[in-house]
């Protein structure tokens, strides 16, 4: 058994990202682990602790669906990690990964549209700086649709070249993405249900299984 571990931003976007592949990790045994860093809801119109609390119900019915062993909110303000000091970001994650240990880590792409995508990633990358005895072997990053594919030519795009088959978690993925039904979209948004799954078959089509989640390999220790 592994610890694996999925540091995202928002609720919601680790289950778009790699839901299939957490569902993959459980039904072979290993613990999931995942940490939230930004609250997901602070920056909107009218936020309150009502939405904060719904979102949370939402995310702990996600997880019961993938089968996640626990989740860490750090709660850092929405879309705005910018404002906070990096040091302050990097030191309870680093908290966390000492006490879970993790073998893997999947987390945001650095050319995300969203900045706390794109601090999140840094944070990660810091906090898993290779020293040795260091727990942390692999690491790659997802994309996350309303923000990988929306970014500039300025940022990094996204050249996926890790493939994991999804097709037999494709139901688990699609039940915890109905569980974040208050952030999913109408299709033809590429945040709808219909275009997650629309995304796996592409993935998939592009090795040659039914469905499949992209990831680009961020650092590899075998």
């Amino acid at each position: 058994m592994k610890a694996v571990m999925v540091i995202a931003a928002h609720t919601d976007d680790e289950a778009i990202g790699c839901g299939g592949t957490i569902a993959r990790h459980v039904a072979a045994g290993d613990a999931v682990h995942v940490v939230f860093m930004a609250d997901g809801v602070t920056s909107r119109a009218q936020a309150d602790t009502a939405g904060l609390q719904q979102r949370h119900a939402a995310a702990e019915q996600a997880h019961a669906v993938l089968g996640i062993a626990g989740a860490h909110h750090l709660g850092f303000p929405d879309n705005r990690l910018d404002s906070v000091a990096l040091l302050d970001v990097v030191q309870p994650l680093e908290q966390i990964i000492r006490a879970v240990r993790p073998e893997i880590v999947y987390t945001h792409h650095s050319g995300d549209l969203n900045v706390d995508h794109q601090i999140t990633h840094q944070a990660v990358m810091t906090a898993c700086r290779p020293q040795p005895g260091f727990p942390v072997r692999e690491i790659l990053a997802f994309e996350v649709m309303s923000s990988t594919e929306w970014t500039g030519c300025a940022q990094l795009p996204f050249v996926p070249d890790v493939f994991i088959d999804i097709d037999a978690f494709w139901e688990r993925k699609r039940k915890a993405l109905e569980a974040y039904a208050l952030e999913m979209r109408d299709f033809p948004h590429s945040r709808s249900i219909e275009h997650m799954d629309i995304l796996a078959r592409h993935r998939g089509a592009c090795v040659g299984v039914a469905r499949a989640e992209a990831f680009k390999l961020i650092r590899s220790l075998r």
